[in-house]
């Protein structure tokens, strides 16, 4: 793919909820809204345990999409939601906070490979409480159909999580990973042990991010082209892209466009 704002843009010109009983319980917080051209996207502040999970979209919808989320991250939340509502589909989109990046979307223990922090391994924590608190939470609340077709994805990181939690459960229709962090220390070796079982899952990656002088992320990009092709040679329904410019460019617009090719029909 070539420059994914000019992608997008193309894109965008040719496709113009009291307390639950259960376990714990859901406060609405807030309530805000912005407006784009002919679509008004409503956001809500939900508290599912202890965390303020925004919630974006309808009730009764096709798609559930999940994105754990950073908070450098929620400042372009709106405009990722407002790409993804480009999509003709129903969905709810439910941004999920984290507290330490690191250590909640690792899958295992590693080094830090840039700064000191390394990585905590507390993934399967993190997909617990997904499976367990969050995605019951939304059916419930918002009337979603019991076979609603449920999209994990994100960014860097937490696209890598998402690829590693197909991996552990069938639950997820799609995997939507945008410039994930397959350069993960065992992850390729994981996943081959473990595949992704996911029906549909999207990659991308900056063209310049494997330009780097270290040695541990320059691996990405050999990385998620070998991880592509097995998954092609398996049968799985899976797209890989190339964005222009590095890992931090367009972030918001990169996530929406691998959730957008999750609800998509493919031929």
């Amino acid at each position: 793919m070539g420059n994914v704002l000019t992608n997008l843009h193309c894109l965008l010109r040719m496709r113009t909820p009291f307390e639950l009983q259960n376990d714990f319980s859901v406060a609405i917080l807030g309530l805000s809204k912005f407006f784009r051209e002919d679509v008004a996207v409503t956001a809500q502040t939900m508290q599912i345990g202890s965390r303020p999970c925004r919630i974006y979209g309808e009730a009764h919808a096709e798609y559930l999409l999940l994105q754990m989320t950073g908070e450098h991250e929620l400042q372009s939340m709106e405009s990722e939601v407002a790409a993804i509502a480009q999509s003709a589909h129903r969905f709810l989109f439910a941004a999920i906070p984290v507290e330490s990046w690191n250590d909640a979307l690792s899958p295992w223990e590693a080094p830090a490979v840039w700064g000191t922090q390394g990585f905590g391994g507390n993934a399967m924590d993190t997909l617990r409480f997904l499976m367990e608190q969050v995605i019951p939470t939304l059916k419930r609340q918002f009337h979603l159909p019991e076979n609603v077709k449920i999209i994990l994805g994100g960014y860097s990181l937490a696209g890598l999580f998402a690829l590693w939690a197909s991996t552990q459960t069938d639950l997820f229709y799609g995997v939507a990973a945008a410039s994930p962090s397959v350069w993960f220390p065992g992850w390729m070796e994981f996943e081959q042990r473990h595949p992704i079982q996911a029906q549909r899952i999207y990659l991308s990656l900056g063209d310049r991010e494997e330009r780097t002088r270290n040695a541990t992320l320059a691996v990405v990009g050999d990385n998620i082209r070998t991880l592509h092709s097995q998954l092609i040679a398996r049968g799985a329904d899976c797209t890989f892209e190339w964005n222009s410019g590095g890992h931090f460019k367009d972030a918001d617009l990169r996530t929406a466009e691998a959730f957008q090719w999750g609800m998509e029909e493919h031929t």
